[in-house]
């Protein structure tokens, strides 16, 4: 079994190796703008055509995404206060912080709890839309290491918390599930 003092350093080796991919402008635009999008902007924006569009499954896909979203902002500003891991572009100055980041601590990713319960949520309601969420939710989470301002370790911490969020709310919502024959993802 690897030390703990290994583990940290092949994923500050991580950190380092991705993020100096930024340096080529083609990279560094395509993670800068899936990271913008992943800040809010297209989430909402996806939350209100649902609403709007959708009749009454796209408003309740769109009332459980805000919930959700609401839920998880909560859980991850809680949890960045209590860990309060520094961030990788703060902790050492090889790593360049690609955009400045939204709060002081990086432990986990807010950008990526978000982007994996707003996925699994909407494709809950939307399974057709897993051709171009998925990819779309793994590029948010991937952007945050590659700009340096999260570890691998939050970006994975995160994914597993907001697939367990999305899941528990799912759970809790009558005729709504991943599993639902004809409705769900894995239906």
């Amino acid at each position: 079994m690897m030390s703990r003092a290994t583990l940290v350093r092949r994923e500050h080796g991580w950190c380092l190796r991705l993020n100096r991919w930024c340096a080529y402008r083609l990279v560094r635009l395509y993670f800068k703008t899936v990271s913008r999008l992943g800040d809010g902007v297209f989430w909402y924006a996806m939350m209100a055509a649902l609403a709007v569009t959708g009749g009454e499954t796209g408003l309740l896909a769109a009332a459980h995404m805000a919930v959700v979203g609401g839920v998880a902002a909560i859980l991850y500003r809680r949890m960045k206060g209590f860990y309060r891991r520094a961030r990788p572009c703060h902790r050492d100055p090889a790593v360049r912080a690609w955009v400045a980041p939204l709060d002081e601590f990086s432990f986990p990713s807010g950008h990526t709890l978000h982007a994996v319960s707003f996925t699994l949520v909407a494709l809950a309601y939307y399974p057709g839309f897993a051709v171009w969420l998925i990819p779309f939710a793994a590029s948010i989470a991937v952007s945050r290491v590659f700009l340096g301002v999260h570890y691998p370790s939050d970006v994975l911490a995160a994914t597993g918390i907001g697939a367990a969020l999305a899941g528990l709310t799912l759970w809790l919502v009558p005729g709504v599930s991943l599993f639902t024959p004809g409705i769900g993802l894995l239906g």
